[in-house]
């Protein structure tokens, strides 16, 4: 059986994440606790506990997220022949492949969500969710926008598109898209367009820092929605992946093509799930779906796909 590992990004955090996690395992316990020792600050209580406003907060949210990935994953036992990681999780994925060290993957998303936050005033960006319009229309629609900087930032499904850019011009762009639904996302940056380019720039200097192995199995990546296969690989594509599209369809069409079996969402919530139905419907085949933010998550999934129990 050819399992694919998925994992989450900004959006799918919530008060309360790993907690379940923390409580039943060693190891995610001595995880929660070398993220703390790292980062200089709990961490783990931020988790638990909230408050949601600072847990919301890029800077936090990254590495929350990218520790209970982690702690989830380690929970399954095994490595699965692919994996991939919607936009800060691409960083969770490099880490289960062994090509990041894990305290180097918490400092490095914590800086990350610091310069992406540091990039733009708040208040002057904005991202939007566009339900119902295919992407190359929308495209065609932000080409007419006059007000600033707009921008596809996450292909997520054929009928789910996310646009980011300067405040007015995304406000401009809803109103000449006139999609059947858009929602207006919580975010504190325009995360993944051209606004981006000074944290991009400033990250890269980390990135030449760290140590990149090369990873156990390949990886799809974001920027490009194609299988990389070494560290030099992994660090260029997260070099160029702040500012520019998630190209998540795209991406979810090469798991596809390899066969793959069963996918595993490792991590809080079930956002990529949820994606993943959205862009499986025109598939020969439904992909068959795990989600694995805790203990019991883990068993079910190991029992159903590796035989263990």
């Amino acid at each position: 059986m050819t399992v694919a590992y998925l994992f989450p990004g900004q959006g799918s955090q919530a008060v309360g994440m790993g907690k379940a996690l923390f409580e039943r395992s060693a190891e995610a316990r001595e995880l929660f606790g070398r993220a703390d020792e790292v980062l200089g600050f709990p961490l783990s209580k931020l988790c638990f506990e909230g408050p949601e406003e600072e847990l919301r907060l890029t800077r936090n949210t990254q590495p929350a997220l990218l520790v209970v990935s982690t702690a989830a994953c380690r929970e399954l036992g095994r490595d699965p022949a692919v994996a991939a990681g919607h936009s800060l999780g691409e960083y969770s994925a490099l880490v289960a492949a062994g090509s990041l060290r894990f305290e180097d993957a918490v400092l490095l998303v914590h800086k990350r969500g610091r310069y992406m936050q540091e990039a733009v005033p708040v208040g002057v960006g904005a991202m939007a969710a566009v339900l119902g319009v295919p992407g190359e229309e929308i495209e065609r629609r932000l080409g007419d926008v006059r007000a600033g900087v707009v921008e596809i930032a996450n292909w997520n499904s054929d009928d789910q598109i996310v646009i980011s850019g300067e405040k007015a011009a995304v406000e401009q762009a809803l109103a000449a898209i006139r999609a059947p639904r858009s929602v207006v996302l919580p975010v504190s940056a325009p995360f993944h367009s051209r606004l981006m380019k000074p944290a991009e720039e400033r990250l890269a200097a980390d990135l030449d820092a760290a140590d990149f192995a090369d990873p156990r199995f390949p990886i799809v990546t974001n920027v490009d929605a194609r299988l990389i296969r070494t560290g030099e690989e992994a660090r260029d594509a997260l070099k160029r992946q702040v500012s520019r599209a998630v190209l998540w369809t795209k991406s979810m069409g090469v798991l596809k093509d390899l066969a793959v079996d069963a996918y595993v969402e490792c991590g809080p919530g079930k956002v990529l799930a949820g994606l993943l139905k959205r862009i499986g419907r025109t598939w020969p085949k439904p992909p068959v779906l795990h989600n694995v933010e805790d203990g019991e998550g883990a068993e079910r999934a190991r029992a159903a796909l590796f035989g263990l129990l």
